[in-house]
């Protein structure tokens, strides 16, 4: 064989090498080694000391990461229909043949580029009590203050709005490219059965763009699990930790209370919670696009 013939089945190795590195080190060892970790007790500074099975009993018993999961549930009962209703409307209306039409599409998209944490900051002074432009234009035309973020019981919502605001670009890109694939003969032949808009929209538009309503729903689903950033910065999971998500619950756990093996515990445990929802999710939306 050739030195030449050698050096062409090496090529390949060597351009898969990076990704391969990056996967064993960054992926494939931390989920190996909070595997281990669940069996342990570790905080970092100390030796690890073998559990058993005492943190899954710990989380059987653990009431404050069940609220967690609750104020999650809540976070995504209110952000995906959010979501996909306004992601929707957005893309139907900059699906029409109007001016400037790539402006408003990059204007509707640049919020999703820009950091999460500033995002964060720029909404947490709007929802400010006091001072926050929001309740300034409340007092200003006569209706009383909200504590956008000190009441524990519409927190959750503020923070699902801004999330909402945040992402929708993305989604809004996806359904405008699912609603270009929609066929437009459809259209002109209930045009001239005399459909409505609405009708229109609800036999032919829905039907036809079910596969991005279930790939916007999935993303939706991960990302409102992934839900961190938000009640970290804005409001630590308070009032009364009714922000509390399951991320920012396993984040305190590990790196504040460095409870490592409880932490990586519950990180495995809520991974298998978003498994089985999506399962469910795939398994219902696919039965309904049938």
């Amino acid at each position: 064989m050739s030195v030449r013939m050698k050096s062409n089945k090496i090529v390949p190795y060597m351009m898969i090498a990076p990704y391969l590195i990056h996967f064993l080190v960054f992926i494939s060892f931390p989920v190996l080694f909070s595997f281990f970790l669940m069996f342990n007790q570790w905080n970092i500074i100390s030796p690890m000391k073998f559990v058993g099975l005492q943190n899954f009993y710990k989380l059987i018993h653990d009431a404050q990461f069940f609220r967690s999961l609750l104020n999650t549930l809540i976070f995504l009962i209110i952000h995906i229909p959010l979501q996909i209703i306004v992601a929707l409307f957005f893309a139907t209306m900059l699906n029409q043949k109007i001016r400037f039409i790539g402006f408003f599409r990059a204007a509707y998209f640049l919020p999703v580029i820009v950091s999460g944490v500033v995002i964060t900051i720029l909404w947490q002074q709007l929802y400010g009590y006091e001072t926050g432009l929001l309740n300034r234009i409340l007092t200003g035309i006569g209706i009383a203050k909200i504590g956008w973020l000190t009441n524990p019981n519409i927190a959750m919502g503020s923070i699902a709005i801004m999330a909402t605001w945040k992402n929708v670009g993305l989604y809004i890109v996806l359904f405008l490219a699912g609603l270009q694939t929609v066929p437009q003969y459809l259209y002109e032949s209930a045009d001239l059965e005399g459909a409505s808009a609405w009708q229109k929209f609800r036999y032919i538009t829905l039907p036809m763009i079910n596969p991005t309503m279930f790939m916007v729903v999935i993303l939706s689903t991960i990302g409102g699990f992934s839900l961190f950033i938000e009640p970290y910065v804005m409001t630590g999971g308070g009032p009364l930790n009714s922000t509390l998500s399951s991320v920012l619950y396993i984040y305190e756990e590990g790196f504040f209370y460095y409870h490592m093996g409880y932490a990586s515990t519950l990180g495995f445990f809520f991974a298998g919670i978003i498994l089985l929802v999506i399962f469910f999710q795939k398994r219902y939306v696919e039965k309904e696009t049938r």
